[in-house]
């Protein structure tokens, strides 16, 4: 494991929004920022992958989201937030680092905060890798209401998750999930189905994470504010993405449950000269053997 500095970050003009931050590698490096998905710590983007990079010669940024891991829990009926700021995160954890531009790396929710800061703040983005990811002006969420109504799509939708995808959804919200055991049992539940069927499933490297996200996290419930933050369409989500001019890589699962593989093609057609690069058989997880280091491969590259 790469060595690395732990930071707390002040995030907007209040100083209790504080953000826990990680820097491995060379501090002298071109810096890579990676954002988890939905719910998801920092500690989400494998210590593999993250020694890939390091040893290419990038210093490496990972961070908790607000509402998760050991960054700050927002009252979001008092205080909603959305993607833009969710991005402003994203830069406060730039400057907390004195990075003034950096390698923007997204996973999922991540994806959509890369595309959001390579959109307004450009200047923050040497390059976007998007992973798992869709158009950030695209909302997932009347797709999902109309398929687990039994509804016809409407023409306009990019596919919903997977039957079995949201099967597990109904089936885990009457799991109880009130003592460490039940909560890694169900989450290690749901990865397992976000890895889909093709890989094979890393259960040992998604217990570990299970449940270091549960005792690191004070809050378990607070993380439910990101799929409100994340449906939640403003007019900053609406502008163009022919706009970006950060060389793009968009990096999709062909078996993602989540957001199936056009949600990556759509994303990638939207931004010019942008790369596809879809991975044979990854879902919507990077918990499968070798796999971190695959993709750490592909970000490197891409950075170069």
């Amino acid at each position: 494991m790469t060595a690395s500095t732990e930071l707390i970050v002040e995030s907007g003009e209040s100083s209790e929004l504080q953000l826990w931050t990680e820097r491995l590698g060379n501090p002298n490096d071109p810096a890579v920022l990676l954002a988890m998905g939905t719910a998801a710590p920092g500690i989400g983007w494998p210590d593999e992958l993250v020694d890939v990079l390091a040893a290419g010669g990038r210093q490496v940024i990972r961070y908790d989201h607000r509402d998760t891991g050991r960054s700050a829990c927002v009252d979001f009926a008092t205080h909603p937030y959305t993607l833009a700021d969710l991005a402003a995160d994203a830069t406060a954890v730039l400057d907390g680092h004195r990075v003034a531009a950096a390698h923007i790396v997204g996973a999922s929710l991540g994806g959509a905060i890369g595309q959001w800061l390579a959109v307004h703040r450009p200047e923050r983005v040497l390059t976007l890798t998007a992973m798992m990811a869709g158009p950030m002006g695209h909302s997932a969420g009347p797709a999902w209401a109309r398929a687990m109504a039994g509804q016809a799509p409407d023409p306009s939708d990019l596919p919903p998750p997977t039957a079995r995808f949201l099967a597990h959804l109904a089936q885990r919200a009457a799991l109880p999930q009130g003592t460490r055991d039940q909560y890694v049992m169900a989450n290690l539940e749901t990865w397992r189905v976000l890895n889909g069927d093709v890989l094979p499933f890393d259960e040992p490297a998604a217990r570990r994470f299970v449940e270091a996200s549960f005792d690191r996290t004070a809050n378990h419930s607070a993380a439910l504010n990101h799929d409100l933050a994340g449906r939640h369409m403003t007019e900053d989500r609406l502008a163009p993405l022919s706009s970006i001019k950060a060389p793009t890589l968009v990096v999709h699962g062909t078996e993602d449950p989540l957001r199936p593989l056009p949600h990556g093609r759509a994303l990638a057609e939207e931004i010019p000269h942008s790369r596809f690069q879809p991975i044979s058989g990854m879902g919507h997880t990077l918990f499968s053997p070798g796999l971190p280091q695959q993709i750490g491969e592909i970000i490197r590259e891409h950075t170069a």
